[in-house]
């Protein structure tokens, strides 16, 4: 048995076992494919305070020799649910493994919705990109498309017109749906175009790499190609904790719907990072909530 078991080894997941052992707990991480979440799609890091530039799989790197230096446990499993037993939380894997804690911290994440087009999953990274904040200085006086119409995508896009020579957003919808007051910023600036009614039906590639895509009208049917250096895309974002709904409430996007203490209504259970209702998911945002969580399941175990 641990003290505590961590579901998720992404960023908040792996700084709640990081102030976790530091307070003298025993901590299991289960992680259910790779270490690192969403910053691993990141080919550089540079908003990370104490790092000038370093790529996500190395940001990741760290943090994972960090935690296990401290002498932190790890499982690779898929955690489907935890059984809550009152001072004993059981945390049940798709493999059939039974891990008991007297503390669960939730740090799941969430997942970026994809296009589903063939070849997506190897440009992740190389080409395709879901973050402006994060990788838009990359393509800094280059040409970028952005797939989405929504405020998300539209947010992303103004910051990518103020270092992109040009900016081609392109929604499968016959109108954009983000806020008029961003269209309005968008609709003044001579480097953006704006494709409604495109369904983006395959990705051009050269040597593999990314080259551009090709759409198609959804009224008429007419295909065009769009060239650029990279592709951003922002249609939404899916948490993955159905799973935990019993012990925890979700709003209905799906997150989990609780503040910054990262506390839920089921005492010894608690979240952190990206999978929490929150308006900012950045990875200083996702290491600040496992702190916060760690340090209150400390408080519960004392």
């Amino acid at each position: 048995m641990h003290d505590i078991v961590v579901v998720g080894g992404g960023p908040a997941g792996m700084t709640a076992a990081l102030y976790a052992l530091r307070n003298g707990r025993s901590v299991l991480i289960i992680e259910k494919e790779g270490f690192g979440g969403q910053i691993t799609h990141s080919p550089k890091v540079e908003n990370y305070p104490g790092y000038t530039s370093l790529s996500g799989n190395e940001l990741a790197d760290h943090m994972m020799e960090q935690v296990m230096n401290q002498g932190a446990d790890i499982e690779i499993e898929t955690v489907t649910g935890i059984r809550d037993e009152g001072n004993k939380k059981i945390v049940v894997t798709e493999e059939g493994s039974e891990y008991e804690a007297g503390a669960v911290v939730i740090a799941v994440g969430v997942k970026h919705r994809m296009l589903g087009l063939p070849g997506e999953d190897e440009l992740v990274g190389e080409g395709i990109s879901f973050c402006a904040v994060c990788d838009g200085d990359f393509y800094t006086g280059r040409e970028v498309i952005m797939v989405g119409g929504g405020n998300s995508a539209l947010q992303e896009a103004i910051l990518l017109s103020d270092k992109c020579a040009k900016v081609t957003i392109v929604q499968d919808m016959p109108f954009l749906t983000g806020e008029k007051k961003l269209q309005d910023i968008l609709e003044a600036r001579s480097n953006v175009t704006v494709y409604v009614n495109q369904r983006v039906t395959g990705l051009l590639t050269e040597s593999g790499e990314f080259k551009g895509i090709r759409t198609s009208d959804s009224q008429t049917g007419k295909e065009q190609e769009l060239y650029a250096d990279g592709m951003f895309v922002a249609i939404g974002l899916i948490p993955e904790n159905e799973g935990f709904k019993d012990l925890a409430d979700l709003n209905d996007r799906g997150y989990f719907d609780t503040d910054e203490t990262c506390t839920t209504r089921t005492p010894g259970i608690f979240v952190a990072g990206d999978c929490r209702s929150k308006s900012i998911r950045q990875v200083t945002t996702a290491c600040a909530d496992g702190a916060v969580a760690a340090l209150a399941a400390c408080r519960y175990l004392n």
